[in-house]
């Protein structure tokens, strides 16, 4: 039986993180993954690399580039005459983009002497480790184990997946042809990212959401102008719509829902489903581990990642909180510090959030109704980009930048931007609330110009009405 200090179950981005931070700080570390590719091959990496962020992100600017030439190249002065899309082609660049960050993980694995073990990982009692590959088995014995199982896009029965006409977010990377009219369930960040990849390139999209509210997460008046910008954008958005049932025939499938108006339907050539996603916990977990799971199926842990059972720790999708890659992967960094003696933390009150459409959606910190509903008194300032001169320059100007501060003590309590390098531009805002800044601390910093960033300048000093490149709000 191999002995390791640290056993690692999954290599998406909260496993793979850990177990090279266990291995730079001395510890033997091993990682059992599961996951293979399509050639048969062992892939690192999880969801976010193979079928999730990386491939996702590689289609939105690959369909940003086609969309731009089509529509914007003109105002420039360029001209795209005769513009096509190669899917297939586009495709493939993806694959070689996952390809290439896969092999990377591997070559840090081996830098970092972190050993692969491949197959299905299962926790025993006693902290080992039973790892199942083929006809094969083996049992690794730990002193700690780190799950991290990740996720799996959520199935419902209305919508049978069957990769082909009704697919997931994973088939949804795969069409090898632009759809006539394509349908997705679910207007959340998944939804909204492929809906927008395919919309660019010429399908017809509907968007079905069964919440009356769109994207009840961010703050509402980032929430109004993203349904506005991306309707006017193609994307057909109807709220208050639950699936009823759905019916495949001649490589199409009939769709119908119930909203507002009463019974619907619709037919489409291709059916996303993107409502959501779930903990991979079954046959992980051995009857006797002594890890509980909580009434949804998460692994219970406490606030540094500890499980019931002492040694073992669980963090990323299979625990509570946002399901984001970023946030798996510090929770690995702290749990392995934490094994290795330190006593590591994690703020889980600034974990940023992005939507990677176009204007980008990204916020960190609370909402303004989320601080009402709490009754925190705020002062808040915006900021919009079409009075930014860069952004103006770049034909980006749809969107704007928020920050909401504390109406006594003006620390910054939230950030929110939907507009041009939004992700980018929110994380300047977590660096600053990570060190308690407040509005007037942001206002009173030299920002370069132009940059997209004197948009979060300006938002800043507007909180306490001192905002230069716009009409200030007069005080009541």
């Amino acid at each position: 039986m191999k002995k390791f200090d640290v056993v690692v179950i999954g290599a998406g981005p909260g496993g793979y993180v850990a177990a090279i931070k266990a291995a730079q700080l001395g510890l033997k570390t091993a990682c059992v993954e599961k996951y293979q590719d399509k050639d048969g091959k062992t892939a690192l990496g999880g969801t976010c690399l193979n079928v999730g962020c990386i491939p996702s992100k590689a289609l939105l600017d690959s369909s940003w580039k086609y969309h731009e030439a089509e529509t914007a190249f003109k105002a420039h002065g360029i001209e795209a005459k005769g513009l096509s899309i190669d899917v297939p082609a586009m495709i493939a660049r993806k694959a070689q983009i996952v390809k290439n960050l896969t092999g990377g993980i591997a070559g840090l694995f081996k830098a970092n002497g972190v050993t692969l073990v491949e197959g299905h990982g299962k926790l025993l009692s006693g902290k080992r480790v039973e790892v199942t590959c083929g006809d094969s088995s083996q049992v690794l014995e730990a002193e700690n184990v780190i799950i991290a199982a990740g996720s799996a896009p959520v199935e419902i029965p209305p919508a049978p997946v069957d990769q082909e006409v009704i697919v997931d977010s994973s088939g949804a990377l795969e069409f090898q042809s632009v759809p006539k009219k394509l349908g997705v369930i679910g207007a959340g960040v998944i939804g909204l990212e492929l809906g927008s990849v395919w919309a660019r390139l010429g399908a017809e999209v509907t968007v079905i959401e069964a919440l009356d509210k769109f994207l009840p997460a961010a703050d509402e008046a980032v929430a109004k102008e993203a349904q506005k910008v991306l309707s006017k954008q193609g994307l057909n958005i109807r709220l208050g719509a639950r699936v009823m049932g759905t019916q495949v025939k001649k490589k199409q499938v009939t769709v119908s829902f119930t909203d507002a108006n009463g019974e619907q339907s619709e037919v489409f050539d291709k059916l996303i489903v993107a409502v959501g996603r779930r903990p991979v916990t079954a046959d992980l977990l051995a009857a006797d581990s002594g890890v509980t799971l909580d009434e949804r199926g998460f692994i219970f842990v406490d606030d540094h990642c500890r499980t019931s059972v002492p040694g073992v720790y669980a963090i990323g999708d299979v625990v509570r909180g946002a399901m984001l890659a970023h946030k798996a992967s510090e929770e690995g960094v702290m749990v392995a510090e934490r094994i290795a003696g330190h006593k590591a933390q994690m703020n889980y009150e600034l974990i940023p959030s992005v939507i990677y459409t176009h204007p980008e959606i990204a916020w960190v910190g609370k909402s303004e109704q989320q601080l009402k509903a709490e009754g925190v008194a705020v002062n808040v300032g915006s900021f919009p980009f079409a009075a930014s001169g860069r952004a103006m320059a770049a034909g980006e100007s749809a969107g704007f930048v928020k920050i909401i501060a504390d109406a006594e003590t003006d620390r910054v309590l939230g950030v929110h931007v939907i507009g041009p390098s939004a992700a980018e531009l929110v994380q300047q805002g977590a660096i600053a609330m990570e060190f308690g800044s407040s509005a007037e601390d942001l206002g009173l910093m030299v920002f370069s110009h132009p940059t997209l960033s004197e948009a979060l300048h300006e938002a800043a000093l507007a909180v306490n009405g001192g905002a230069i490149h716009i009409a200030n709000r007069k005080k009541r």
